[in-house]
């Protein structure tokens, strides 16, 4: 499958986006995940999709005109409307997962009529949660971990915190882009995304699916996912795998996402 790379000029940030197939324009976006993790899942939806990944501001090919300048939903909503507007596109499917699913629910609501469906794969919305308070103190706690102990023990909290068992796999090798957009989502992304309160009322005025893995009963995204969809009255569709089962089983998870669009 041939992939075409975009470079896209905005004020503050040039933004790098992945183009693959044709038909009906669909856009997968995360945050802080990268095009080059969407990359199978893109791959196995292209067939008859045009299917749109992209590295979110600050991360991998994405560079910031200010590198402190922090990353909101919102500001990463802009950023999708600007992609659809380089391609001429009025409006597009959109898959987010994790930091992208709260993307995603940004965008419905700050550029209605942009997103014919969201996909919406387990946002981190704690504001959500009976015990957001106790969420909120803990991303500070990982926040502050970070600047004083470095990204491993901040990574660490932050695993734990989730809910994955101790002694899952971590994360990739840590090399220097790794450690560079590991970095950049504690110092700058993960506040900003976890604080982020759903507008219900424009959600509910649009198609929004709400995403949970089948093996992500334990974590806190998989509460926060069933909070958003009893708020806005839909039923939870269940997902291959577990938070990032778009990447381990791309082939399945693309069979669902497809049924759904």
């Amino acid at each position: 499958m041939t992939t075409t790379v975009h470079i896209l000029e905005r004020p503050d940030v040039r933004l790098r986006y992945e183009v693959r197939g044709s038909g009906p324009l669909l856009v997968l976006t995360g945050a802080p995940m990268a095009a080059a993790e969407f990359a199978p899942l893109a791959e196995a939806l292209a067939g008859d999709r045009t299917v749109v990944t992209h590295d979110p501001r600050g991360i991998s090919g994405s560079v910031l005109a200010d590198p402190a300048q922090d990353s909101t939903p919102e500001l990463r909503a802009g950023d999708l409307a600007a992609i659809l507007d380089d391609l001429g596109a009025d409006s597009a499917d959109v898959f987010g997962s994790s930091g992208g699913a709260v993307t995603g629910l940004a965008l419905v609501a700050r550029h209605p009529g942009r997103v014919r469906t969201l996909v919406a794969h387990e946002p981190p919305c704690v504001e959500l949660l009976p015990d957001a308070a106790e969420q909120r103190a803990a991303v500070d706690d990982m926040i502050e971990t970070f600047h004083r102990d470095g990204l491993w023990a901040a990574f660490a909290k932050f695993m734990g915190n989730a809910g994955f068992e101790e002694g899952e796999e971590a994360g990739p090798p840590p090399s220097e882009q790794v450690v560079a957009d590991g970095s950049r989502f504690f110092a700058h992304e993960l506040r900003g995304t976890t604080r982020y309160v759903p507008d219900v009322e424009a959600l509910k005025a649009g198609r929004v699916v709400v995403g949970v893995g089948a093996e992500s009963a334990q974590l806190v995204t998989y509460r926060t996912s069933v909070a958003l969809a009893g708020l806005i009255g839909v039923t939870p569709v269940e997902f291959p795998g577990d938070h990032g089962g778009f990447v381990a089983h791309p082939e399945k998870f693309a069979e669902v996402l497809h049924g759904l669009l």
